[in-house]
């Protein structure tokens, strides 16, 4: 077995280096210290900090991104300034493959992660009937101190797991899995879809990236899915990641479809798209027509080819094909579509509705939500 060889990573004064040797050893990276001037040692001209040669490229990691690793507690914060990425996370495995994603878009758009967990406690202070209003009892009171007990502990747990999820953040950092983004969390007490709506309006991130169940677990929770109450109430562009999704990075995306309705929304849905894509990056886009009252089949024609020429003024980086589905089976139509041209990006304009269109006419991309296990761009028109 060969030796192994030692190298040398910098060279600091003599407290520099025991603080660098420190931080290292803190990471598990073997350091010695060596004086430069080995003549005379007394004479001190500087600390060679050394290390093991296979030990370099986490080193150089844990180097150059040292606001992590020295202050561990504060993880490299987001301040409030500058755009932001919200991942709202339940620790389940699909929220980690939100939070790669977002931390690779932030990086690319210099922008900062925001972790945010929200938790249901057992209200102590249910409303009383008005009958109950002067009745007391010892019962009552013993019942609102469990409840109260029990809210402490179910808020202690939230912020340990979230603690544990910082830890394993830096540790992915560490690793090199994903890159050093400035992240801060937020462990909120309420409803999920009605938490991640007050945080949207207080912090106004540029994205929301959300993991989401696979498609034949989402059809058992048609009502109370989180991700899609927040899709139809939300008006910030989302990303949803559903589970087993290989997407990490916006770079594996080579096919988007957009579903398209020929009006102003489809240009917001372009620019989008184009902004979320590393720049020049070439991709194969599917124009697929959202069944609409507004145009004749004579005027959607015209329509398409309009919007084929802007595609291919402003974008010449996409290569674009128009499809119109039957539409009498729509949703079989996209199906059809995702098999044969394997999908990596659904972008779906996602207009806002009340609570009972919500109910008996849910947006398409409601709809698409829980038919499909593709990732989803919805942009808020």
């Amino acid at each position: 077995m060969s030796e192994r060889r030692l190298i040398t990573v910098a060279i600091h004064t003599g407290d520099k280096a025991l603080a660098l040797k420190q931080l290292l050893e803190n990471e598990g990276v073997h350091v010695t210290l060596q004086n430069v001037n080995l003549e005379q040692p007394v004479v001190s001209a500087g600390m060679r900090v050394r290390i093991y040669e296979e030990d370099l490229p986490l080193a150089l990691r844990i180097i150059e991104n040292r606001e992590f690793f020295l202050y561990p507690e504060s993880n490299g914060d987001a301040s409030s300034g500058g755009i932001a990425v919200l991942v709202p996370v339940d620790f389940s495995p699909h929220s980690e493959s939100a939070l790669k994603l977002a931390f690779n878009i932030a990086e690319s758009h210099g922008a900062q992660v925001i972790v945010l967990h929200s938790y249901i406690t057992p209200s102590p202070n249910a409303p009383l009937q008005i009958s109950d209003a002067l009745t007391f009892d010892g019962l009552s009171g013993q019942e609102s101190a469990v409840q109260t007990e029990t809210a402490e502990m179910i808020k202690i747990e939230a912020q340990e797991m979230m603690e544990q999820l910082r830890r394993r953040l830096r540790e992915l950092i560490k690793r090199g899995d994903i890159p050093p983004v400035k992240f801060s969390t937020i462990v909120t007490e309420g409803v999920p879809e009605e938490c991640i709506d007050r945080i949207v309006k207080e912090k106004n991130p540029w994205c929301l990236v959300m993991g989401t169940r696979a498609a034949h677990k989402k059809e058992r929770e048609l009502i109370g899915s989180v991700s899609a109450e927040v899709l139809d109430t939300c008006r910030t562009q989302a990303i949803t990641v559903p589970e087993g999704s290989k997407l990490q990075r916006m770079e594996q995306v080579d096919h988007i479809t957009l579903l398209s309705t020929y009006s102003q929304s489809d240009f917001l849905a372009l620019d989008a798209i184009h902004r979320l894509l590393p720049s020049g990056q070439k991709a194969s886009l599917t124009v697929v027509s959202i069944p609409t009252r507004r145009f004749s089949k004579e005027t959607e024609g015209s329509a398409a080819r309009a919007l084929l020429e802007y595609c291919m003024t402003h974008y010449p980086q996409f290569t674009v094909e128009l499809h119109t589905p039957d539409r009498s089976e729509l949703l079989d139509e996209y199906e059809r579509i995702e098999r044969s041209r394997h999908i990596d990006l659904m972008v779906v304009p996602n207009r806002k509705k009340n609570v009972f269109a919500r109910l008996f006419n849910p947006g398409i991309a409601h709809r698409v939500l829980f038919h499909f296990d593709i990732p989803m761009m919805v942009i808020p028109v």
